[in-house]
C-alpha cells in the first residue's frame, strides 16, 4: 500500500520581508500564514519546525496506540508533546533534534511496560524514520 499526502505553499518577497502561506490537501491548513517572523521572531503564523513536531508527535502517538492494541493494553489516555529544534549550523540552520515527551494511562501497564513499547513505537514511527535527527522521548505515568 503506498499513501502520497501532499501540502503546499505560496511566497512572495524576500526571505525577512516575505510571506508565505501553506495549505493542505485535507483542508486542515487553508493558507495558514508563515514567514521570517513567524520562524524566528514569534510572531504569529507557523513554522517548518512546529509542522514538523506536529507530524512527529501524531505519528508516534499512533503508532504507540497500534502497538498497544496489539499487546492487548487499553489506553486511557496518551498525549505527546514533540519540540523540535532549529539551530544555527555553519553558514546556515538545521534540525538538530526532536524531543517527544509522552504522558500516559494505559490500563494494566507501568510505567516500565509503556517506557518499552514507547521506545518501539519511537522506532517504527515513519516520522521518527524520515528524520535525520536525534529523536529523544522522554515517558511518565498520567
Amino acid at each position: 500500500m503506498r499513501i502520497v499526502r501532499s501540502a503546499s505553499v505560496t511566497w512572495t518577497g524576500g526571505m525577512k520581508d516575505g510571506v508565505g502561506a501553506v495549505s493542505t490537501d485535507s483542508g486542515a491548513l487553508e493558507g495558514y500564514p508563515y514567514g521570517f517572523g513567524s520562524r524566528f521572531e514569534g510572531v504569529q503564523g507557523t513554522n517548518p519546525e512546529e509542522l514538523i513536531a506536529a507530524a512527529h508527535a501524531s505519528c508516534f502517538t499512533m503508532a504507540l496506540a497500534m502497538m498497544l492494541a496489539k499487546a492487548n493494553h487499553t489506553v486511557v489516555k496518551l498525549e505527546t508533546e514533540a519540540r523540535v529544534a532549529l539551530e544555527s549550523a555553519g553558514d546556515g540552520f538545521a534540525i538538530t533534534s526532536s524531543r517527544l515527551k509522552l504522558k500516559g494511562q494505559v490500563t494494566g501497564l507501568d510505567i516500565a511496560g509503556l517506557t518499552a513499547i514507547a521506545n518501539e513505537a519511537k522506532a517504527g514511527c515513519p516520522v521518527s524514520k524520515v528524520l535525520n535527527t536525534d529523536v529523544v522521548l522522554e515517558v511518565t505515568a498520567a
